[in-house]
């Protein structure tokens, strides 16, 4: 097989992005990289470490891509307006891109700096967004597990059809955000 130009590693993370998105992260394989990108697959070796460092990079992409979005949502806003921007804002990222993701969700390894630094962006938003609460920094990291934990929970199981009674989506997560939300005040 001839030698293919411009591949590189944000390429080979790109074409696995979309395959995770569009196939499911289970259905991502280095052989199926390399026939997307039309080289053999040791030669996809040149830019990424095994399936395992492929994951890292899909779930570094994803951590900064959902900063990126989230800061991008909360901005101009605060207290419950910057929640439920956050919220709405995170549930469409895990809806739009469900196996890039999924990378996302495990907490990264202490030696991996790069994907800490990822993480504690995405942290940061999410202060930011809780700011008017003026919480403690425990309580604080408290309700950001039970702010990940409420969307997480209802956009994974939206994404798997998980609601199958004949009610509006965006009205019962409004509401779910509302009454988190209310106890945030209370």
């Amino acid at each position: 097989m001839a030698r293919a130009s411009g591949i590189d590693r944000a390429r080979v993370v790109a074409v696995a992005a979309e395959l995770a998105d569009n196939q499911g992260l289970a259905a991502v394989s280095m052989s199926l990289i390399a026939e997307r990108l039309g080289i053999r697959t040791p030669s996809l070796y040149n830019h990424i470490a095994g399936l395992a460092g492929l994951r890292r990079e899909l779930a570094l992409l994803g951590m900064r891509q959902l900063a990126e979005r989230l800061g991008a949502a909360i901005m101009g806003w605060s207290g419950d307006s910057a929640v439920h921007a956050l919220a709405v804002a995170y549930r469409s990222y895990v809806l739009a891109h469900p196996g890039v993701y999924a990378t996302t969700v495990e907490a990264p390894p202490l030696e991996d700096h790069e994907l800490q630094s990822a993480s504690a962006q995405l942290l940061a938003v999410v202060k930011a967004a809780l700011a008017a609460y003026h919480l403690g920094e425990a309580e604080l990291l408290h309700v950001t597990r039970g702010l990940r934990s409420l969307i997480h929970g209802f956009a994974t199981l939206e994404a798997a059809g998980g609601f199958g009674l004949p009610l509006d989506h965006d009205e019962s997560f409004r509401l779910l955000v509302a009454v988190f939300v209310s106890g945030l005040r209370d």
